[in-house]
Order: structure tokens, then sequence, then C-alpha cells
């Protein structure tokens, strides 16, 4: 039976309830929802995180990089991601989500992962959260 492994970067702070950033188990990695909060400061513990800014390209980026920290840590890069997941908080921001999704996946090798958009409620201030699947080898 293979071990499930729960995977926690160095940049993330513990989660605030029972889940991981990210599990892996044999060749797959799922990364839970990431938000835009800036790298953990270890001097900081016990605050709370913060927002990478009050705009959805800050927040798109600083989340794509959480996503790609939990996948680095648990041995992915994006060019294992099968499925990603993006959830916005508002149907206007869906252009400016591609766009700057585009851009940030422009120089992948691999094919496109196939992703899914929702719309949700999100703590006060957060704009998007993104989930991914990963398959390694």
């Amino acid at each position: 039976m293979t071990e499930k492994t729960a995977i926690t970067p160095p940049t993330h702070t513990a989660p605030p309830a029972a889940f991981s950033h990210g599990v892996r188990k044999g060749n797959i990695l799922q990364v839970a929802g990431q938000v835009g909060f800036l790298p953990a400061d270890p001097a900081a513990e016990g605050q709370a995180p913060t927002v990478a800014g009050p705009t959805l390209r800050e927040q798109t980026l600083q989340t794509l990089a959480n996503v790609e920290a939990v996948l680095t840590e648990g041995g992915a890069t994006w060019e294992d991601v099968v499925m990603i997941r993006v959830y916005l908080t508002d149907t206007d921001h869906f252009a400016e989500m591609n766009e700057i999704y585009n851009a940030y996946f422009k120089d992948l090798k691999a094919p496109p992962a196939a992703r899914t958009t929702v719309y949700v409620g999100l703590p006060a201030g957060l704009l998007i959260e993104i989930d991914a699947l990963a398959v390694l080898g």
C-alpha cells in the first residue's frame, strides 16, 4: 500500500483547519486550494497571513506561486499538472484572470492542463483561489 504524505512548503504556514496544503500518494499529488497570501515570515508566527495586494493581478500571481511551491515540495512541476481549478469571487474578473493565466503559462512545454473555473465566496479581501492535480512519472 502506498503511503499518503502531507506536503507543506517552508513558505506556507500551518493550515487553519484539518487539511494539508498538498497530499501525495504514489505518483498523484493534489494541491489544496491556494490563495494570494505572501510567503510565511517565521518571525511573524501566530499572526494572520498577509494578502499579496488588493488587485486580481497581484493575488493571481501570488496564488500561482503558492501552488507552484506545493508542487515543487511534492516533487512536481507545472508540466506534471493535469487539472487546475480556479475559483473567482467576481464574474467580471474572468477575462482579466484569463490574460494573467495565459501569460503565466505561455512558455509551458507540455500541453496545458485541463481547467475549470467557478465562482465562489471567499473570505473578505480574497479574489481568487486555485488548486491543482499533478501526476508524476
